[in-house]
């Protein structure tokens, strides 16, 4: 990087951290620290939300994402705005009304404390490996692509988090997201129009949206339903609804999100533009990585984007054959450059079939030179085949002016910041709230815990350190963090909508069932069993409600003097 580049990052950094602390001033008691007084407005509340979901690997790895596979990522976020309603008449008012500190408290006043209990560590468990990945994601690649230590990075962004978190509890943190968020999607949108000033003067948008489409990378819709396909209409309205009903209505680093709204309407008005903003967001994301792909059709790509794999190879025996692929590549991208363009006039003129042909077998033919690669990577570092998560930053430091660059890397490490900073704050929260104050401590003063709650709060912060350093994931890292996520998600949603739409099934039925589903869900992760990871919310959600809705049956069957005992 430029100096430039050093000066905007290191005082975005410094100063997001100060206003962090600043802001966050003032919380002495528990509902001032942990709900920041219930006095947020929906529109400090709405980017809370935004930046809570968007983490470091959505503008890192969704950009790499549809460089490879196209816009049907965007299908995952299609449930998203149905929840969001659903959530805004059931969840909301109940949370409100009860004045809970964590969504968990809600389940011991339905169910009992054992219940309550088991969603909070199913809580804990999740979030803390999303924590771990959320500090992971920025690190790693900010460390291939531009010679970080890997350690050094999880250890600066992790500290700085803990330091204006742990300082200032959810104040700090909902008013540090507000700014953080705007400062994102700025510097996306720079990236964006900058991606596009790139391209060669000849060719429009419209040319460009052209090659994109013809090489498959506009495939935003699939209508077929496949439980096999992670990625369609289908798979995003429902089992997408499942794992957004879940994220937003039982996930504590969310709920704390609209639990500081000053009123039900507040809270409601949040959580609704959240699902009506966030799809054409993600949209919006993938299109840049789908522009960034158009550009290195002009421009030619790496064989792979991961620097210091390339060097590592290079340094083994079978250097000379992946130096002679290199060489090969280039070629081919010379020639396939020839039928971009004639692709380009041939649809300017109409008609582009056999233009589109020529250049999708020169595309395939680029790709099987890359698989030789890949091969050669593979035989050397199995760990290390795929590098989805590099292709965005490495056409940022490459090709973006001095500035624009600090600017971009400022703006992922704010998502990690931002991300990890409510996770951090829900796990204390939960950690303090559900196990600490319920089981061990019930009679101590608001003070006590809310040092509590520091305390556990730089504690979780250093695991996620430590589980940051332990990851090396072989998934894209968008697809890692969800997958994690609904292994544990579709349980703790059944115990929810068990709590919500059922009056007489025993607290201990759903307990038990509780921990069948979550067996299941791993076990069929574990073995691999052919179903997209989305439906892992389905299956762990109902198992429960099934079992759950058949005994509200029975118990109503045999009469009202049956209701269920704790």
């Amino acid at each position: 990087m430029r100096l430039l580049d050093w000066i905007v990052l290191v005082v975005a950094m410094v100063s997001i951290v100060a206003y962090g602390v600043w802001k966050g001033r003032g919380s002495k008691d528990l509902k001032g620290y942990l709900l920041s007084n219930r006095n947020m407005k929906w529109t400090t509340i709405t980017l809370s939300i935004m930046a809570t979901q968007a983490s470091a690997i959505t503008f890192l790895s969704t950009p790499g994402q549809a460089f490879v596979d196209g816009m049907r990522f965007v299908q995952n976020y299609f449930g998203l705005p149905i929840a969001a309603v659903i959530l805004s008449v059931t969840a909301i008012p109940i949370y409100h009304r009860l004045k809970v500190y964590t969504a968990y408290e809600y389940l011991e006043s339905r169910f009992d404390l054992k219940t309550r209990s088991l969603a909070a560590f199913l809580f804990l468990v999740q979030r803390s490996l999303a924590a771990g990945f959320t500090i992971y994601a920025p690190a790693v690649v900010l460390s291939v692509i531009l010679g970080w230590n890997l350690t050094y990075t999880n250890l600066i962004v992790g500290f700085m988090v803990i330091v204006y978190t742990a300082s200032g509890g959810t104040r700090a943190v909902n008013w540090t997201q507000f700014q953080q968020m705007v400062i994102i999607m700025s510097g996306m949108c720079l990236a964006f129009f900058l991606i596009i000033s790139d391209l060669p003067k000849n060719v429009s948008f419209g040319d460009a949206a052209g090659v994109a489409g013809a090489m498959g990378r506009l495939n935003a819709i699939d209508l077929t339903f496949d439980l096999t396909e992670r990625y369609n209409v289908w798979s995003g309205l429902i089992a997408g609804c499942f794992l957004a009903l879940s994220y937003f209505g039982t996930d504590q680093s969310q709920v704390a999100r609209y639990l500081t709204g000053s009123s039900v309407t507040q809270s409601r008005m949040a959580l609704l533009m959240n699902g009506i903003i966030k799809v054409p967001m993600q949209f919006f994301i993938l299109l840049v990585g789908v522009m960034v792909f158009v550009f290195y059709q002009f421009t030619a790509p790496p064989i792979f984007f991961n620097p210091t794999v390339v060097e590592e190879v290079r340094q083994t025996e079978d250097a000379a054959r992946f130096a002679a692929l290199e060489s090969e590549y280039e070629n081919a991208f010379v020639a396939k450059r020839e039928k971009v363009d004639a692709l380009i006039v041939a649809r300017r003129n109409g008609e582009a079939v056999a233009e589109k042909e020529a250049l999708l077998a020169a595309d395939a033919h680029m790709s099987g030179i890359r698989a030789e690669a890949v091969e050669i990577i593979e035989k050397h570092d199995p760990d290390r085949v795929s590098d989805t998560n590099y292709i965005f930053l490495t056409f940022v430091v490459t090709y973006l002016p001095a500035g624009v660059v600090g600017l971009l890397i400022a703006a992922i490490m704010f998502a990690s910041m931002s991300s990890t900073s409510s996770e951090l704050n829900a796990l204390a929260s939960t950690t303090v709230v559900d196990i600490y104050k319920r089981n061990l401590k019930p009679e101590a003063s608001d003070q006590h815990y809310v040092t509590a709650s520091k305390i556990t709060t730089v504690l979780w912060g250093l695991l996620a350190i430590g589980f940051a350093e332990s990851f090396r994931g072989h998934e894209t890292l968008v697809e890692a963090v969800n997958i994690v996520g609904s292994i544990f998600y579709g349980t703790i949603l059944g115990i929810f909508l068990a709590a919500f739409y059922t009056k007489r099934v025993p607290s201990t039925l759903v307990f038990i069932t509780a921990l069948i589903a979550q067996a299941v869900v791993i076990a069929c992760h574990l073995m691999e069993v052919p179903v997209a990871y989305l439906w892992y919310n389905v299956i762990g959600c109902g198992i429960i409600l099934i079992v759950a809705f058949t005994a509200e049956i029975i118990l109503r069957m045999k009469g009202p003097g049956d209701l269920a005992d704790a």
